[in-house]
């Protein structure tokens, strides 16, 4: 099966951003690549404290940018073992927003959802931004599922 990915983001929506991806591999693969730090590190972003904790803070580090040190601080909102995970995502003091994986077991694998809620009217090239993140990262996570064992 190849991977299907389709971003589900209406162009006129504000308030969030949602992909689907589907894929080739069961939902406790999946699971792992979302909550081990040093896979989460592979494709997402540098993840240091990660815990499965309701409540655990956690942050996600990027190169700096001009307005931006690089720093996504995350909180776990919610943790249903190889079904849910969402925790927020603030950048700095400009965004503040939740992001959601829901895994779904198929006949082929799994079917993942992202969604990244949150965003005010106002944010919209920081949702742009992170449309274009969540493909690129998207891409990263397939990449690093046909590599795990």
């Amino acid at each position: 099966m190849t991977t299907t990915v389709r971003d589900l983001s209406a162009t006129e929506e504000t308030e969030s951003i949602r992909f689907e991806f589907d894929l080739a591999h069961p939902p406790e693969k999946v699971w792992r690549a979302l909550t081990e730090e040093n896979l989460v590190s592979e494709w997402l972003l540098p993840a240091r404290g990660l815990r499965l904790e309701p409540g655990a803070a956690f942050t996600l580090t990027a190169p700096a940018q001009e307005g931006w040190e690089g720093t996504v601080q995350c909180r776990l909102l919610e943790i249903e073992e190889h079904r849910r995970l969402s925790y927020s995502w603030v950048v700095g003091d400009f965004l503040d927003t939740v992001v959601t994986f829901t895994l779904e077991a198929t006949d082929t694998g799994t079917r993942l959802q992202v969604v990244q809620s949150g965003f005010r009217p106002d944010q919209k090239q920081n949702r742009g931004g992170a449309r274009y993140g969540w493909r690129l990262m998207g891409g990263r996570l397939v990449d690093l599922l046909g590599r795990m064992t």
